[in-house]
């Protein structure tokens, strides 16, 4: 056993979980994890999150009066999927090589849910469609548990919780430019459409191609969910936001794919 492989993890499987939460934070900037299993205050499914949740509700609704039950409801759907969808993106595409993303620990950070902590143990590795089926079901089996979870606090429809998780996942998926930079608009289509119906999600939204006046291409986000965020920052939408007329929409999302673009070159 040396210093240099087991400075930090006394296993191989430890080590691999290491260099993946390392991977993540790298590769986003912003997410922050560590080893370890659950701790009093955070939310793990299998434990009693009943606390949790309402905390997270009342911190909200403390925040944003005006906004409305619907509104808090959303947050906490979202808050909890964002992490664990950004993190089996980034064990497929980037590491190739699949955690337990499901037994994920999350920290409440005032009025979000931030940080996070994965136990050690094996990881799935397989070919990449086959990891994203895998993840893409583990992933909605972990949402659908959170969801009831939510509807023993306060109510959250499945319909409109399902399209914000799609819109997480598209939103995930424009994203892959950024990690592999020489995908193809095609290449990046169809992974988006094997998530899309591994996850049960076909239909809630999908990829859209822009053709740019320079001849380049991207792929954008059409969404059919909301997030409600205008119901606390009244007239303000989202660039995506589906509320938005078309042409406005896409105008907005074509400025944020040149900027991208013009800033990646």
């Amino acid at each position: 056993m040396t210093a240099r492989n087991y400075l930090f993890a006394a296993t191989e499987e430890d080590v691999a979980l290491t260099r993946f939460i390392a991977l993540g934070a790298s590769a986003t900037g912003f997410l922050k994890g560590a080893p370890g299993g659950h701790l009093p205050g955070w939310h793990t499914l299998g434990e009693d999150n009943s606390a949790f949740l309402r905390t997270l509700y009342d911190r909200n609704a403390a925040a944003y009066p005006q906004a409305g039950q619907p509104f808090y409801a959303v947050r906490l759907w979202t808050n909890l999927m964002w992490q664990p969808a950004y993190l089996a993106v980034i064990a497929v595409h980037l590491h190739g090589a699949l955690p337990k993303v499901a037994g994920i620990s999350q920290a409440l950070q005032n009025l979000d849910v931030d940080r996070y902590r994965l136990r050690s143990g094996p990881m799935v590795t397989d070919d990449l469609e086959t990891l994203i089926a895998r993840a893409g079901t583990d992933l909605r089996a972990m949402a659908d548990a959170i969801l009831n979870e939510i509807n023993t606090v306060t109510k959250l429809k499945r319909v409109p919780a399902l399209r914000l998780l799609t819109d997480r996942m598209l939103a995930l998926m424009t994203r892959l430019p950024h990690f592999q930079p020489e995908i193809t608009v095609e290449e990046q289509k169809r992974l988006c459409t094997l998530w899309l119906e591994a996850m049960g999600l076909v239909g809630m939204g999908e990829l859209e191609r822009l053709d740019l006046h320079d001849g380049r291409r991207v792929n954008i986000v059409a969404r059919k969910g909301c997030c409600l965020d205008y119901l606390a920052f009244p007239d303000t939408y989202c660039t995506s936001c589906p509320k938005q007329d078309d042409d406005v929409r896409i105008a907005r999302q074509t400025a944020n794919a040149l900027a991208e673009l013009d800033a990646a070159s």
